[in-house]
């Protein structure tokens, strides 16, 4: 999401940003949001271990790992 599209004006939510953000103390939170937390819990997307077994199915093996 672009904020200027938001704003209508990319110049007006520059302002506005700076202004917001120029007194503000900024946290940077590392980890897994609670809401994706409980969606996986309730099973509407899938865990990390799923998402990890899904990519090794769909990985292609390197050029110096292949026999031949």
């Amino acid at each position: 999401m672009d904020w200027g599209e938001v704003f209508g004006d990319q110049v007006i939510a520059t302002a506005i940003l700076d202004r917001l953000l120029h007194h503000s103390t900024t946290l940077n939170i590392k980890g897994e949001s609670y809401r994706l937390k409980d969606k996986r819990k309730a099973g509407l997307i899938p865990g990390m271990a799923q998402q990890q077994e899904d990519a090794n199915d769909t990985e292609t093996p390197d050029s110096d790992t292949e026999n031949g």
